[in-house]
């Protein structure tokens, strides 16, 4: 299975490991939107190794998280939370139908 095909379809994908934990953060994040995510855990698959090798070569660095949103490779932590700081994370999730209301407490 390759990446598009693991990410068609999905609103919000997160290729993660069990062990990282700014993985563990940005899942959480998604989480608390109420977000429709698809998390793929490298280090518990059997391809895991295969994938990340493409994640690399796609310019993942490092390999996780590596979140796509609406199919579109977005980045890693830096560049989730750089989004969700400009105040444009919540409007992509919205926009790719991750998640479907927003209510800012």
């Amino acid at each position: 299975m390759d990446i598009a095909s693991m990410v068609d379809r999905r609103p919000l994908v997160i290729f993660s490991k069990s062990s990282c934990a700014m993985c563990h953060s940005i899942e959480s994040l998604m989480r608390q939107f109420g977000a429709n995510l698809t998390v793929y855990e490298l280090d518990q698959i059997g391809n895991g190794r295969h994938i990340e090798a493409a994640l690399l070569q796609m310019g993942c660095r490092p390999s996780v998280p590596a979140v796509f949103i609406g199919q579109r490779f977005v980045g890693g932590a830096d560049a989730v939370m750089s989004l969700h700081l400009q105040g444009k994370l919540v409007p992509m999730l919205i926009a790719a139908g991750a998640i479907f209301m927003w209510h800012r407490s």
